[in-house]
């Protein structure tokens, strides 16, 4: 893309075009190095218009019920005059690479809704549940104006806690009977938990779903939340029937207005700034070793030292930044 056409497509994604943030974030999304150019700059030009909205990170078991509740919230977040952006990270299919959007077609009716957009993205081969562009994916959408926006991960268990590091608030939804002999409360996951929720608690299943919850509120107090001035929260919700989706919002409100009163919200957006600049150093450095002509001649033999046992990998590993600090240091 020229500097004309991607000026034109920041002007259209800070109007609200869907289009355009389809496009902005596919642009971004790309491996291939004329268009990280153009995406560079995007980003560059849009940072101004980001920082407004809230973002939450929803993790949670497969079969909890993660697309259905995110429909349901969403709605009900729509109905309150909201516009809502719903990032998908779906598992990459074995075929394409691509993402299997199988999140998109189970939430066809916040799909059809003006206000909302919904963007499934593989996770690519990226471990912790998202996608390496997520974090991209977010700034375009507070830059298109959307006033809350969802990150839903892969859904693979105690692993998932990118989400939570690139977030301001994180759900942890659980079956009923989860609780039951309480293995949910370990560090990980559930440590980052702001709000826990008990899907499917409706039907025979409504009495386990309290049960569950009731563990939870207590095993919960054994724990130190990672927000100052919040206890955890665990709710009961029917996302099928809609019970319960509105006492998540005033939740979700509640814990907004403690953390951007009391200037944890700011602090922790900083925080999660930094940790992405490292992150972000880490990945274009190991991509541009593995691209270095001089590397090339040298990785296959110390991989075959270290497979051999004849050098620890720590050695290799010394060897192969030396090779390279040299190459590109004059």
């Amino acid at each position: 893309m020229n500097p004309q056409d991607v000026e034109q497509l920041a002007r259209k994604l800070r109007e609200g075009d869907r289009r355009a943030l389809a496009r902005a974030i596919t642009l971004v999304e790309s491996s291939r190095a004329d268009h990280r150019q153009s995406a560079l700059s995007l980003l560059t030009s849009i940072m101004p218009y980001t920082g407004s909205s809230f973002r939450i990170g929803i993790s949670g078991v497969p079969g909890v019920g993660k697309s259905t509740f995110i429909e349901a919230f969403g709605l009900h977040v729509l109905e309150q005059g909201r516009r809502v952006a719903v990032l998908t990270i779906d598992p990459s299919s074995p075929v394409t690479g691509g993402a299997i959007l199988g999140d998109k077609t189970r939430m066809q009716d916040l799909a059809r809704r003006e206000d909302a957009f919904i963007r499934p993205s593989a996770t690519g081969g990226v471990l912790g549940g998202v996608n390496r562009r997520t974090r991209d994916a977010l700034l375009l959408c507070e830059a298109a104006g959307f006033d809350l926006i969802l990150v839903e991960t892969v859904g693979i268990g105690q692993s998932e806690t990118a989400a939570a590091r690139m977030t301001d608030m994180f759900m942890l939804l659980l079956l009923p009977g989860s609780g039951d002999d309480l293995q949910g409360i370990k560090r990980g996951v559930t440590e980052l938990a702001d709000i826990i929720i008990i899907n499917k608690a409706d039907g025979e299943l409504r009495f386990a779903a309290e049960h569950t919850a009731a563990d939870y509120r207590h095993a919960l107090q054994l724990l130190k939340p990672r927000t100052a001035d919040w206890t955890v929260v665990a709710n009961t919700v029917s996302a099928v029937e809609g019970l319960g989706i509105e006492e998540v919002w005033s939740t979700v409100q509640r814990y907004r207005d403690i953390i951007r009163h009391s200037d944890i919200l700011s602090m922790r957006r900083g925080q999660q700034a930094r940790a992405w600049l490292w992150e972000e150093v880490s990945d274009l450095l190991l991509g541009r070793m593995r691209q270095s002509p001089d590397l090339a001649r040298c990785v296959d033999r110390l991989e075959n030292d270290v497979v051999g046992l004849k050098i620890p990998a720590t050695v290799a590993a010394e060897k192969l930044i030396d090779l390279f600090m040299n190459a590109e240091v004059p």
